[in-house]
């Protein structure tokens, strides 16, 4: 497990995490929030909207920019306190995401890091757009 205390951060530290989206991936996610909006499950439906065609849930997509936080950076121990997202363009079944995270600013007196996070599918569009403030772990094992 590779903990980061606010010690081992610096500004300018990156990371990421790249997952295709497949359509397992939406229904799964629609169980668990009980998120059934027709634009992600039913394509009769989502046909006829502006994308088109069914379209992941924004959120599934934010959770992704989560993966790279708490097993990244900061990574284990960390503590989420805030994030604002944008959602700039549609994430399609078949679609490689990649979140991407870059520490903006390290405060240790409060330790405290902001990260510009988004997320990209695989033509480099960003389809996400954020910022995160997060509270490394502490300890180290």
């Amino acid at each position: 497990m590779n903990i980061k205390t606010i010690e081992d951060i610096a500004v300018g530290d990156t990371a990421e995490f790249s997952k295709t989206v497949a359509e397992n991936d939406i229904y799964q996610y629609a169980g668990i929030t009980g998120d059934f909006n027709p634009a992600h499950v039913n394509e009769d439906y989502a046909s006829k909207t502006f994308f088109k065609t069914r379209i992941a849930h924004g959120m599934l997509s934010a959770g992704f920019i989560s993966t790279v936080l708490g097993n990244q950076l900061p990574g284990p121990g960390a503590v989420y306190i805030r994030q604002n997202l944008s959602f700039l363009a549609p994430v399609r079944i078949g679609d490689t995401i990649t979140a991407v995270a870059e520490v903006t600013n390290v405060n240790t007196e409060k330790n405290r890091v902001t990260l510009k996070t988004g997320c990209f599918n695989q033509a480099g569009v960003q389809v996400i757009d954020g910022e995160a403030v997060l509270s490394p772990g502490k300890h180290k094992p």
